[in-house]
């Protein structure tokens, strides 16, 4: 069982780079298991279908991406508000590299697979909800420690911001410049009240 574990893992780490850089509908089956190494015909033994691989790489993304965040939550000595704008510019700082390794698949496959595949959206949803959940958590230590000041519930306002960076991602991709950070940045800044006292 051990062994079947790290070949899926094998495949879903491999498929996270390819995706990232070329979406999902565009990737044939044979590329990510070529790049992963694994035979042609193996792929269904480790997934019943490309709608359950889709799935699968959507799950195993949005587990490491809530363990980064929870790292960067868990700091000792550090304000809210300031993990939070640490948070935001990780989101820069990956969404502008030059590789693709760390490109969200939530802005590559948002638009792409939500009308393609309800198992897929339904992924989506799933983990971009623990986000916004971690999010708002945050949110709320911040208001409790004093660091952070808001004019509506640490829920809503969670939600608002992670719509905006999502939009912002998306206006980076078009424009190829970070101008839309830059002003996503200064609307969280103005948001979350105390972000610039640290």
């Amino acid at each position: 069982m051990i062994a079947t574990k790290s070949v899926r893992q094998n495949i879903l780490d491999a498929a996270q780079l390819i995706v990232s850089n070329k979406g999902f509908s565009a990737v044939g089956l044979n590329e990510v298991l070529q790049a992963a190494d694994v035979p042609k015909g193996s792929f269904y033994h480790y997934f019943g279908s490309k709608d359950a691989f889709g799935v699968a790489l959507l799950d195993h993304y949005f587990d490491g991406y809530l363990e980064d965040m929870r790292q960067i939550f868990q700091q000792h000595g550090v304000s809210e508000s300031q993990k939070l704008m640490n948070y935001w510019q990780r989101w820069i700082a990956n969404q502008t590299l030059l590789t693709d390794s760390g490109k969200c698949l939530a802005v590559k496959l948002g638009a792409e697979v939500t009308d393609l595949s309800e198992p897929m959206r339904a992924a989506l949803d799933r983990g971009t909800s623990q986000i916004i959940g971690l999010l708002a958590e945050a949110l709320a230590r911040g208001v409790a420690e004093g660091s952070v000041t808001l004019d509506d519930q640490p829920g809503a306002v969670a939600l608002r911001l992670y719509a905006l960076w999502l939009g912002a991602s998306v206006m980076a991709k078009i424009t190829r410049t970070s101008v839309s950070f830059d002003e996503a940045m200064l609307m969280t800044r103005r948001t979350v009240g105390g972000a610039d006292h640290h």
